[in-house]
């Protein structure tokens, strides 16, 4: 025991001592991805839109002028008006803030979910690994989508339940991944070393097997949060999600259902900027699941 646990020590320190390397070398992947870059652009616009709000746009998103309804793009109103009066330019802006709001708080629930229960059932194993593989095959079993749909039907939409049903519909994935991570690393000979010094459970799940597993938790909440964000606008489209007067994307949409023939832009901009926003979350995934990659350097 004398012998083997300052040799599993000093692989551990010298993993820490590659790690700085490890991530100066996915930032550089991750800065030769174009595509990569440019998504990370638009999502800090986005992101920047949604907390500034109030500065960035024209006007509230519920202030309306009746005199100025279904108004084409002009330089009163660069993206026109909606069938009230109000500023399209300014909704959309507000709802970029509505939009990252149910993004990025549904997906941090659904990892404050995953992770502890992935965590624990891949470290500890047996009887509760056992249950925790039932009810993800259950949930696996079951569309997202379509059980967060049944729940907003049942229990109503608005901005706090939308969040909730798709944090607790949306756990699964980000479980079965850190499960798996935790099976992988829970065996390395830097935990049989941290072990051996006498370190507690618990810090070598957390300070150890955890931190190595960051980066593919990291990007599962990166590619998470699209999908919340689409699966909100989905269901504002439908009338189920976001109630007025706060501004969706989605909703956005479908109130344009009736005008689209004439007012091309009621449809339009909230499309476009939903599909780029998606697209730019998608390939900000895709590029950082490239540099955490160390077999991706081309």
């Amino acid at each position: 025991m004398s012998v083997a646990a300052p040799a599993g020590a000093r692989e551990a320190v010298e993993t820490r001592i590659e790690a700085g390397g490890l991530w100066r070398d996915g930032l550089r992947r991750f800065l030769a991805n174009p595509l990569a870059v440019g998504g990370l652009v638009v999502v800090t616009i986005v992101v920047l839109a949604a907390i500034f709000a109030p500065v960035v746009a024209l006007t509230d998103y519920d202030e309306a002028d009746i005199l100025a309804t279904l108004e084409f793009p002009s330089l009163a109103h660069p993206l026109g008006t909606d069938p009230i009066g109000r500023d399209l330019y300014s909704r959309i802006v507000w709802g970029a803030r509505t939009s990252m709001l149910v993004g990025f708080t549904a997906s941090l629930l659904a990892l404050l979910i995953g992770v502890p229960l992935g965590a624990l059932a891949g470290w500890r194993g047996g009887w509760f690994d056992a249950l925790v593989l039932r009810i993800v095959e259950i949930m696996t079993a079951i569309n997202p989508l379509l059980l967060a749909l049944l729940l907003v039907s049942i229990y109503g939409g608005g901005l706090t339940n939308i969040i909730l049903f798709l944090g607790l519909t949306g756990w699964v994935g980000v479980c079965r991944l850190t499960r798996a991570q935790f099976l992988a690393l829970r065996e390395r000979e830097f935990v049989t070393a941290a072990r051996a010094i006498g370190t507690p459970e618990r810090m070598i799940m957390v300070r150890h097997v955890l931190t190595n597993a960051a980066g593919p938790i990291l990007l599962a909440f990166m590619m998470a949060i699209p999908g919340a964000i689409f699966a909100e606008a989905g269901l504002s489209f439908l009338g189920l999600g976001i109630k007025d007067p706060i501004p969706s994307w989605g909703k956005m949409i479908n109130d344009s259902a009736n005008y689209i023939l004439v007012y091309w832009h009621l449809a339009l901009f909230p499309t476009v900027v939903l599909a780029l926003t998606i697209l730019a979350f998608n390939f900000v995934g895709d590029g950082l699941r490239d540099a955490i990659d160390p077999y991706s350097d081309r």
